[in-house]
């Protein structure tokens, strides 16, 4: 399945949606039309039924290269009001990623800069061709990338958030991967079969599991230790209660028993 919609592209491959940037011409580059199309797509597919991962990626060889030269010029003119709401419409873009009630991967191949590289940091992991290369510019044009700098400081420490942030360097995928950034680098030319098919057996978990797991994730972060302790156990009692649990849990009662059986016959 595939539907298009002005510069963003669906596909479903199974229980994964694909999410697309859509202009390959202007290297995916992003306005503020394209933030609220994906907003919007994250918001639907986080609480349906036929989604269990979500991949988000690029199309022609780039992830996206951040804002639009077009979409700058028409910032540049914004009163406080007109860029207050802007912003806002990034940063719930970038929310709708981190609480997505499903894991969500950034499959980046090259470019992945500015606000582009902010998506990709918003993700639960991102999966690197040995070909990509992030990098956070904004503070080149005088810009502050503030919004992307949160979600990049849940993935790096602050030292190297502030090389990327303070240096607006490129780094490649190797380089990002020893800091944190990115968690996995994949040859070029196998790529999209690596993501497709780590999400093909996270598609074999529980589906409640998955959603569990990442709320749990989510919100123990933001606690102390000992609340957090206090709040897995809390949610560790819930999940035992869920029919996928005790479905699970039977089936492999049941198959180790088997086994357990089979291997005193022999």
């Amino acid at each position: 399945m595939a539907k298009e919609n002005n510069y963003i592209l669906i596909e479903q491959i199974g229980y994964t949606k694909k999410i697309i940037m859509n202009k390959p011409e202007k290297r995916n580059s992003l306005d503020e039309v394209m933030i609220s199309e994906m907003r919007d797509y994250f918001d639907e597919f986080s609480t349906d039924n036929e989604t269990k991962t979500i991949i988000i990626c690029g199309s022609g060889g780039d992830f996206s290269t951040g804002f639009s030269l077009e979409y700058i010029n028409k910032i540049s003119k914004y009163d406080a009001l007109e860029n207050k709401k802007d912003s806002d419409n990034y940063k719930n873009l970038l929310l709708s990623i981190y609480n997505c009630r499903k894991p969500v991967i950034a499959m980046v191949d090259g470019y992945a800069l500015a606000a582009g590289c902010g998506i990709a940091s918003a993700c639960d992991l991102i999966v690197a061709s040995n070909r990509a290369q992030f990098g956070y510019t904004e503070v080149k044009i005088g810009f502050v990338p503030a919004i992307s700098m949160m979600f990049l400081l849940k993935r790096v420490s602050v030292s190297n958030a502030k090389d990327l942030i303070l240096t607006s360097r490129f780094i490649t995928a190797i380089e990002a991967q020893r800091m944190g950034l990115v968690n996995y680098v994949i040859d070029d030319n196998m790529l999209e079969t690596y993501v497709e098919n780590l999400c093909k057996d996270m598609n074999q978990s529980s589906f409640t599991s998955l959603l569990f797991a990442k709320e749990i994730l989510r919100n123990a972060v933001n606690m102390s230790f000992e609340s957090a302790l206090s709040y897995a156990a809390d949610m560790n009692v819930i999940v035992r209660m869920t029919e996928d649990c005790k479905k699970g849990m039977m089936k492999f009662l049941t198959k180790d028993f088997s086994q357990h059986i089979k291997k005193k016959k022999t």
